[in-house]
């Protein structure tokens, strides 16, 4: 059989899980005059297999925001066995993003809309004294923050409930209301962790979420105050938004272990 008479694979919906440092590139979503996560990964998919893809995402994290865990899917034809997909792609990728599974996945599956719940972790910096490993990969803050505040503050945010006062305007959403299945304020020697999990985050909701964690520990907010800034739905009674640099998306659930993180 010729070249030209070989059959062509057949089409699959394949999910890539991969991870990146967001430093490098304005967030996820494809950008007409700038670098993004899913520019470079679409690129490396074309040059690795010659399929043209547009791939869903599971967020649109924005600039400078980070990925441990990030899933995007998209149908395809490639011969290339998908436990080999990842190695083939990975070539073709700057070394700031990696792809470390591929599976095939049922067609209707959407990395954004099929994912129940996502995790978030924002670190903080806390010390007098920079640390370099840290630039860009963490918020330093040099003024001294009540621990103790910020993992008493954290469990309001718990729960369904409207976060309209912890979420920057963007995207128009239908609703505000979100449920939070945990918050929670974490310390190892001078590295503070806010992780927070939900079935959906509003936009730059986690930062504002953990700015006003950081509002607690300065003092400027009192953790017993927290459940009348959400009643309130007022933005300017939270926390600022924390810069990008200190954020992670940490965890997925869609309820596949071959996905799941």
């Amino acid at each position: 059989m010729s070249a030209k008479q070989k059959k062509k694979p057949p089409e699959r919906n394949v999910a890539l899980r991969l991870s990146y440092l967001g430093t490098n590139y304005h967030g996820w979503q494809y950008q007409n005059n700038a670098m993004t996560i899913q520019q470079a990964l679409q690129e490396a998919l074309a040059k690795a297999t010659g399929c043209q893809v547009s791939l869903s995402g599971v967020g649109r994290t924005d600039a400078g925001v980070h990925a441990r865990a990030y899933v995007a899917n998209s149908p395809m034809r490639t011969s290339i066995p998908l436990d080999k997909l990842p190695l083939a792609v990975n070539a073709y990728l700057p070394e700031d993003i990696s792809v470390s599974r591929a599976v095939e996945v049922p067609r209707e599956f959407d990395a954004r809309f099929s994912c129940r719940s996502k995790e978030y972790t924002y670190l903080i910096h806390n010390s007098r004294v920079r640390n370099p490993f840290y630039q860009n990969r963490a918020y330093f803050c040099p003024a001294p923050l009540d621990f103790d505040a910020m993992v008493r503050a954290a469990p309001h945010f718990e729960g369904r409930q409207d976060f309209a006062a912890v979420r920057s305007v963007g995207t128009p959403v239908r609703s505000t209301v979100r449920t939070m299945l945990y918050c929670k304020a974490e310390r190892q020697q001078d590295l503070i962790a806010v992780r927070v999990r939900a079935d959906g985050f509003l936009y730059n909701m986690a930062r504002a979420i953990a700015g006003t964690l950081i509002y607690c520990g300065l003092g400027k907010i009192l953790p017993e105050d927290i459940p009348d800034v959400l009643a309130s739905r007022d933005r300017e009674r939270g926390g600022p938004t924390a810069p990008a640099c200190g954020l992670y998306m940490t965890g997925l659930d869609y309820g596949m272990e071959e996905l799941d993180v």
